[in-house]
């Protein structure tokens, strides 16, 4: 894989950071700014929302841009809006900087996931690795960025996060500024909307809606992981922030294995993992207060739910290949999409039943849509590693 390749997933893991640290801010942004908890927490759903709009807007405007040009600007817009974010004493710009960090992030990730698969060689197997090793960026945050956060925040204060993940991007800056390609210059004869009615055909809408059921099993379950490990498997702090770490160590092994499979083989792997995700939330849900079985369960799902969604993402950037401006615009809106919804729903329903293992039930009733899709589909007939007809 080519360096510039690691470049990327290194600023994809400081703006996955950035995302997934707000969780364990809450608290210390509430008293700090004198806000309500929920309207503090909102500045979760506000960045997630920022992530569904902002990537096909970012990927339609920079189209023409060079992709150094794109890469830095909106990296440089991402450190700046950081900066401000932590020196503001106003919520309202706070919550402001959450949503351009957003939009900046997404349009990022969605060039950087344009330009990953020019880098390699067009075969499908070279291109699903180049996927893997940017999404791998996302795996890692997902796992440090809570407990990084909360550490940070108990040690100097929620400011401290945003510095540091400000910090974070300089390196990844720098080189993008030096190695970023310089033979992307604006390219001609792109039209947006025909690119966007690809978003219309049915391969791409299929893969989309399979990529956001996957995702939405995954953070609705996630995003109450510490919950369930605290009041309901009651699990010292200590074993939560284990429990969290076993997830992502599980997810950044999916991601891995998914990007070096074989294809016909990778095919294979993902038709067993998409039919064994809902068994897995299931048996999840029936033993989540006890312990050993939490944590291996969690890290097996965290490998099947993140394997399955690289493969996914690769799915909907291939069949969207007559979108390349855009393409990886609709694997971000996929992907967040779900990360958005899953836990809205898993929270409507833990309000309604005041029980928080129904969060998994939730994820096992998600994955189990997917496999229908699937099924009715037979999307993943055209996974990455068939022939061109099964296209």
């Amino acid at each position: 894989m080519p360096l510039f390749l690691h470049i990327l997933g290194l600023a994809v893991f400081a703006q996955g950071t950035s995302e997934f640290m707000l969780s364990g801010l809450v608290p210390g942004i509430a008293r700090d700014l004198s806000v309500p908890v929920g309207a503090a927490a909102s500045l979760t759903s506000a960045y997630a929302v920022g992530m569904i709009v902002g990537a096909p807007v970012m990927a339609a405007l920079s189209a023409r841009w060079p992709r150094r040009r794109a890469l830095a600007g909106l990296l440089t817009a991402f450190v700046l809006v950081h900066v401000a974010g932590a020196v503001t004493t106003d919520f309202a710009v706070l919550f402001g900087t959450r949503i351009v960090a957003a939009i900046v992030n997404a349009g990022f990730l969605a060039v950087a996931m344009s330009v990953a698969t020019t880098l390699v060689a067009p075969a499908p197997a070279r291109r699903a690795r180049a996927t893997a090793v940017l999404l791998s960026g996302v795996t890692l945050s997902c796992v440090a960025g809570v407990p990084a956060g909360a550490l940070l925040d108990a040690w100097s204060g929620w400011r401290s996060a945003f510095w540091a993940v400000a910090v974070l991007c300089l390196p990844a800056l720098v080189l993008v500024f030096r190695s970023a390609p310089t033979d992307a210059a604006p390219r001609h004869g792109i039209s947006i909307r025909r690119e966007l009615r690809t978003l219309n055909s049915p391969p791409v809408r299929t893969a989309s809606v399979l990529a956001a059921l996957v995702n939405g099993a995954t953070f609705a379950t996630f995003a109450y992981l510490a919950v369930i490990a605290s009041d309901v498997a009651e699990l010292p702090a200590p074993a939560v922030t284990g429990l969290l770490a076993a997830f992502g160590a599980g997810a950044f092994l999916g991601v891995d294995i998914a990007g070096r499979t074989g294809a016909d083989r990778l095919r294979r792997g993902v038709l067993l993992a998409l039919v064994l995700l809902p068994v897995g939330w299931a048996v999840m849900a029936t033993t989540s207060d006890r312990a050993v079985p939490l944590f291996l369960v969690t890290a097996v799902q965290g490998g099947l739910s993140f394997g399955v969604g690289t493969t996914l993402v690769s799915r909907v950037m291939r069949v969207a290949s007559d979108a390349p401006a855009m393409s990886g615009s609709f694997a971000t809106v996929a992907l967040n999409t779900g990360a958005f919804l899953g836990p809205l729903l898993a929270g409507a329903v833990t309000e309604t039943t005041g029980d928080h293992r129904h969060v998994i039930w939730v994820s096992a009733a998600l994955a189990t849509a997917a496999v229908a899709v699937a099924t009715v589909s037979r999307t993943v007939a055209g996974l990455p590693g068939t022939r061109p007809k099964d296209r």
